[in-house]
């Protein structure tokens, strides 16, 4: 199976530690994904630039930009001090969505399900790819987005990321004031929570818990 060995984020390594991240120069370990903060790439970019992943059948995911890696699967970073223990999603938007799906069940990318509802943002469709402990969060563009942004030729992209906390009232007061307060996420027996502009992050970043959290 596929597994995320990096992510690159075009943005300041400061603004992590800032908000509670233990990052090693560049290098910020979550979970077992290595993410490399590299700051505003030449032409201004910001956001998820790009990511490396293992065991794949080919680097054509549609856009999105990918290196394969020899890397062995790492164990599992601590926690952070701001409470984020891993990633639990990456999400990307595809302009087309069958088109992106099929480059990337093609390159080796293991399908789960596609959820038919739409989300509170308005994507009528998402699929979800299992990536070892992370998943990939495929959201198809709503079309007038797409008709707006110059149509579905367009290669999918990076939108963000959602981490992974075993106490969201703790992070979001370890984040505060930048993290929204917590509510009820479109999975059922969870809490999510997202970080606003002030945080000065170059991409959206959402709080996340575990899926057990309400159930018990």
């Amino acid at each position: 199976m596929p597994s995320i060995d990096e992510i690159e984020i075009a943005d300041a390594p400061a603004r992590w530690a800032g908000l509670g991240f233990r990052t090693d120069g560049e290098r910020c370990e979550i979970g077992g994904v290595a993410v490399r903060l590299s700051g505003a790439g030449t032409g201004g970019e910001t956001g998820v630039a790009g990511w490396s992943l293992r065991d794949l059948l080919s680097e054509d995911l549609d856009g999105l930009p990918t290196r394969l890696s020899s890397e062995p699967a790492r164990p599992p970073a601590l926690a952070h001090p701001n409470g984020v223990v891993a990633i639990d999603h990456v999400v990307a938007v595809s302009p087309s969505f069958e088109r992106s799906v099929a480059a990337l069940r093609a390159a080796g990318l293991d399908l789960r399900r596609v959820r038919e509802e739409p989300t509170p943002a308005g994507a009528p469709r998402q699929a979800f790819f299992r990536l070892g402990r992370e998943i990939l969060e495929l959201v198809a563009e709503p079309e007038e987005a797409a008709a707006r942004h110059g149509g579905t030729q367009r290669p999918a992209f990076f939108w963000g990321l959602a981490m992974l906390v075993d106490d969201i009232d703790a992070t979001v007061q370890a984040m505060a004031p930048h993290a929204r307060p917590p509510r009820p996420a479109v999975q059922p027996g969870r809490r999510i929570s997202t970080l606003d502009r002030s945080a000065g992050l170059a991409f959206p970043l959402a709080l996340i818990t575990r899926e057990q959290e309400l159930a018990a």
